[in-house]
């Protein structure tokens, strides 16, 4: 069981580590200027592609909740998301944004039942100030509506993550297909503000399309896939702390492609982030003092007895 969930948590690691390469591939290889096109042409036209591959649209109760999950997944997210990046210089809307895993850890023990645990504030004062120590750089003023639309994108990721949890996935509806109905929802709650504040570029480039297949293919199809199945099969909490390695990679790329600094504070910062992803990790129960790892004894009458503990789910 532990090795099945750290192979299932670093799998889901790979949708933040690609979300981290974002940045770089925006600001290289797409149109400048346009954030809301990337973010609307990352979501609806690979949202489009899985609806088509799935043939099935969502029933009942499902219309309403597809188009919440979209919209706190994707839609509001990453339009939060750009707005607070354009208005907080120096990192502060990262450092804000790694609230998140603090506000899955209330909002699941209020509507998932999740215990909170000391282990997890731990991990959550940890996951903040190695972000500090990553990207933050001086003094800069703060920017009210930036700082709202920082807290307010970390409240829709960790309210999307609690909701894609205690929601779960309709009978008979595949992952695919699931993650496109988001996906549309999220694009298509994009497209008016688009379409509305920035202009069409007036023409793509080799470098534009390769930046754009890559933004649909890994950034969001191939990403938002294995970050839904992380979320189904492991804790809420867990999940919230994965997405901490996203600034990580963002740092490393822009030293590794962009040739700029690694000091040793954000190294440290780097270190501290992953303490705190592999404290926010569930646990295999720990067994009750003077327990028998042995088989139980053979009855000796018709009365055997129960054992509920068996069938509990440990939450981490």
């Amino acid at each position: 069981m532990k090795s099945r969930n750290a192979l299932t948590a670093a799998l889901t690691g790979l949708a933040p580590a690609v979300w981290g390469s974002t940045y770089l591939v925006t600001t290289e290889l797409l149109p400048p200027d346009r954030p809301l096109l990337a973010t609307t042409m990352r979501a609806l036209p690979g949202g489009l592609f899985l609806l088509a591959l799935g043939r099935k649209l969502p029933a009942g109760i499902w219309w309403w909740r597809a188009l919440v999950l979209g919209v706190l997944n994707i839609g509001a997210f990453n339009f939060l998301l750009f707005v607070a990046a354009y208005r907080l210089p120096g990192g502060i809307a990262a450092m804000i944004m790694s609230a998140q895993p603090m506000f899955v850890v209330i909002l699941a023990a209020l509507f998932l039942g999740d215990r909170i645990r000391a282990v997890h504030a731990l991990a959550c004062l940890m996951g903040t100030g190695g972000v500090v120590l990553l990207v933050f750089k001086g003094t800069a003023s703060l920017d009210a509506v930036g700082v709202l639309a920082a807290v307010g994108g970390a409240l829709c990721m960790a309210s999307g993550i609690t909701l894609t949890k205690r929601w779960g996935r309709p009978e008979g509806v595949n992952l695919l297909t699931f993650t496109g109905w988001q996906l549309t929802a999220g694009g298509l709650v994009l497209l008016p503000f688009w379409l509305s504040l920035e202009d069409l570029p007036d023409s793509l480039t080799g470098s534009n399309v390769i930046g754009f297949a890559y933004l649909i293919s890994l950034g969001a199809v191939l990403s938002y896939i294995v970050w839904f199945r992380g979320i189904e099969r492991l804790p809420a909490v867990a999940v919230s702390f994965l997405a901490l390695g996203s600034p990580v990679v963002a740092t490393l790329l822009g030293y590794l492609v962009k040739d700029q600094t690694l000091s040793v504070l954000q190294i440290v910062g780097m270190v501290v982030i992953l303490l705190a992803v592999v404290l926010g990790q569930p646990r295999p129960p720990r067994p009750k003092p003077g327990a028998a790892p042995s088989a139980p004894p053979r009855a000796t009458g018709s009365h055997l007895p129960d054992h509920p503990a068996l069938e509990q789910e440990h939450s981490g």
